[in-house]
Order: C-alpha cells, then sequence, then structure tokens
C-alpha cells in the first residue's frame, strides 16, 4: 500500500530535523524517515560540540548565522528545555594569520558584540591556549551547541507539532514523477508533493536518481566524503575547568606543520576537543573504519602540545565523523522540481541548523524569497556548472 503525504524530509540529522521541525510548527503535515536509531554515530550530527560563532565576512552567512542564534533559543523553548540545555554561550576567539579584518569590519557592521586582544591579554585570561598575532574576541554571541540535544529538541519539538518522525527506515530510492516524488524504503513506498533530502555522507546515491544528467544546468553536486578525526583531550593538571574555556580558530602562520587550520572548544565532561578542517581520508560512508589515522592522530597530539597547554596530549580520546563537503565549501540549498537539496554543510554548518531548516522549509513551500538574497547564487546547484572557485569561508 502506498502512503499519501504532502511532504516528506529524508534524512533525520540535524538538517533534515530542523527541516521537519520548520515545516510541522508552520502547520505543515511532514514525515522524517531516518535510516538508522535516534542517537547513532554513523554520519555527522552525532556528539555534545560543535561551535557556535558568527565570524563571517560574507553576508548571506552572517545573514543565516545571526537568525541561527534567535532560533536556537525558540528551539530550547519549543521542546521544553531550559535556555543554554543546546545552546551554551561561552565566548569564542579567534587567532592567526592572516588578521581577519574584514570579519571583525562585518561584526561592526552588524553590530555584533567583539573586541580585538593581544596574543599576551588573550594568554592571560584563557591560560589553557597560547595565541598567535591579534586575537578577535566575540563575546556573546560564540559558544557551544550540544549536538545529539539540539537533534533531539528539533525531532520532540517537530512531534509536538503533529510531525511524523519514523527512525529504522532506510530509504532505497528517491523517484520524482507527474504526480508527486515516490520514495521506496524498507517499509513501503511514500509519494509526497514535495521531498527535502539531506542525508550527509549519503546524498550522491539519492541525489543521483534525482537530479538531470550532466548536461543540464543543475548537476549532482561534486560532493566529497571524508572521515575525521579530532579528539577529545584531558585537562592537564592546573588548566582552567572546562566552563572558562572559550571556542577557538586558530589559522597558523606559514610555514607551520599543521595539515590545516585548527578548532576546539571544551566539550563538559569529555574534556577540550580539538580538530583539523576536513583533511581526513575519503571514505564510503558504509564502509568506514572508524579506526584513527596514527599519523594524523600523532600531528593533532604535537599540535596539542604547542598550542593547547591546558591540555593533555598524551591523554585523548579520538573521535570519528564524517565531513560531506563541495568544493567551494559553501552549502548546497536548492529545489529541482519537487525534490529540495539540502547537502555540504560539514566543517561549518551544525551552528546554522535551525536557519537552515527555515530555508528548507520555505523551498519546500515554493517561496522565492526561501534562499537569503545576498546569497546571489552561492548556495545553487548551478554554480558547479559554472565550475567552482575553490574558497574557504571565514
Amino acid at each position: 500500500m502506498t502512503e499519501h503525504v504532502p511532504h516528506v524530509v529524508v534524512g533525520g540529522g540535524v538538517m533534515g530535523s530542523a527541516a521537519a521541525w520548520q515545516l510541522a510548527r508552520a502547520g505543515h503535515d511532514v514525515v522524517l524517515l531516518e535510516r538508522f536509531a535516534p542517537g547513532h554515530t554513523q554520519g555527522a550530527s552525532h556528539g555534545a560540540s560543535r561551535i557556535h560563532r558568527t565570524t563571517y565576512a560574507q553576508p548571506a552567512y552572517l545573514d543565516l548565522a545571526q537568525e541561527a542564534f534567535g532560533l536556537w533559543r525558540e528551539l530550547e523553548r519549543d521542546a521544553g528545555l531550559a535556555a543554554g540545555d543546546v545552546l551554551t554561550v561561552t565566548g569564542g576567539v579567534s587567532h592567526g594569520f592572516p588578521p581577519r579584518a574584514d570579519i571583525a569590519a562585518a561584526l561592526l557592521a552588524r553590530g555584533v558584540p567583539h573586541a580585538w586582544l593581544r596574543p599576551d591579554e588573550a594568554a592571560e585570561r584563557w591560560p589553557g591556549l597560547r595565541f598567535e598575532g591579534d586575537v578577535l574576541h566575540e563575546t556573546t554571541t560564540a559558544g557551544r551547541v550540544h549536538a545529539d540535544r539540539a537533534v533531539a529538541a528539533f525531532q520532540s519539538a517537530a512531534r509536538s507539532h503533529g510531525a511524523d518522525v519514523r527512525h529504522g527506515v532506510p530509504v532505497r530510492h528517491v523517484h520524482p514523477g507527474p504526480g508527486g516524488v515516490r520514495v521506496v524504503t524498507d517499509r513501503g513506498d511514500l509519494v509526497a508533493g514535495t521531498v527535502v533530502v539531506a542525508v550527509g555522507a549519503w546524498s550522491a546515491g539519492l541525489l543521483g536518481e534525482v537530479l538531470p544528467g550532466p548536461d543540464d544546468v543543475a548537476p549532482v553536486p561534486p560532493l566529497v566524503v571524508t572521515q575525521e578525526q579530532p579528539a577529545h583531550f584531558a585537562l592537564a593538571p592546573g588548566a582552567p575547568a572546562e566552563d572558562a574555556w572559550p571556542a577557538f580558530t586558530h589559522a597558523p602562520a606559514e610555514p607551520h606543520a599543521w595539515p590545516s587550520g585548527v578548532y576546539g572548544l571544551a566539550t563538559p565532561g569529555e574534556g577540550i576537543k580539538v580538530g583539523f578542517h576536513g583533511v581526513g581520508p575519503r571514505t564510503d560512508p558504509d564502509r568506514r573504519t572508524f579506526r584513527p589515522e596514527p599519523g594524523q592522530l600523532a600531528l593533532l597530539q604535537a599540535y596539542v602540545r604547542t598550542w593547547v597547554p591546558g591540555a593533555d596530549a598524551d591523554r585523548l580520546a579520538p573521535i570519528s565523523c564524517t565531513y560531506t563537503t563541495t568544493p567551494d565549501h559553501d552549502f548546497v540549498l536548492d529545489r529541482v522540481g519537487r525534490v529540495v537539496i539540502a547537502a555540504g554543510f560539514s566543517g561549518h554548518g551544525f551552528k546554522f541548523a535551525p536557519s537552515i531548516g527555515r530555508v528548507l522549509a520555505a523551498l519546500a513551500r515554493e517561496d522565492p524569497d526561501a534562499v537569503p538574497r545576498a546569497a546571489d547564487g552561492m548556495f545553487s546547484l548551478a554554480r558547479f556548472a559554472r565550475g567552482p572557485v575553490a574558497r574557504v569561508p571565514g
């Protein structure tokens, strides 16, 4: 028997769950389908900590980040949680070279509270870190999002507004047709007016059936899936308590020994999370090893010894997660026919989830103002037909 529904969201990670919440709270009937059990660790939405920050120079990202800050608080209220249960404000610091004066100018223009500190001033305030160059301190809008709580809150709040959230339902095929989009699952078929596909590392498999061929202006996005391995490091003796740490990013001056820039933040109860950005080996999400690569892990430990004196480089618990990125590291937020596509968020997307959910819900409703006007095509599929440029957002 085929089930007919107005909206289906495929993928119960943070982006799909946010889309289901936004559709349901706007009064739309929606079914959310997730392949794995609640709280699974197969994708990119698990764990207890993601950085929240507004340190972007691009107007489109600033629009989304500023919108998201308020929406995280709305989510907490909607899910019956206290303020701070999902988003905890700790402040955030960015240091290294070149100094991001463009970001500071953007924050000033938007009225985002921030300050510049000398390295010695920052080290006195946060003795668990060493600093290179002037330090940009985002004071009241940066912090930590609890990833597992965020996903659970989106789904709980979506259910409270009537969404049907189903776990353990693998989606095998998505077939657009004249009567709607047929979603083929292991538990029967659904036909929907619109389908939002937000499946992270599994995007290529589903979208290959949905999108036009390579001669069209909307090719399958050239996504790259990697297995990343940040780690939680125990506090060193005498280090500040976890709650005293800011979120931090570091772009080391050239030449340096590290494979990329570095991010970090406290994860209460687990230590200080530190990781490189997007340098893991390519992987198939269904054939991951979950094992850290020894050379990269040794480099991460060496970085902690050099730049994070408040963490013990020899007491650590490696983490395994997937990154799914586009060549220019900008997102895909687009609609082709009756299918809405959400992909390429890894590395800096989690913080935007409630506002991305709003965009996806608006795209599902064919709202012409769904994507921020400042984006000017930067999130469209068509940009890949033009040949994307390699650019990493601030």
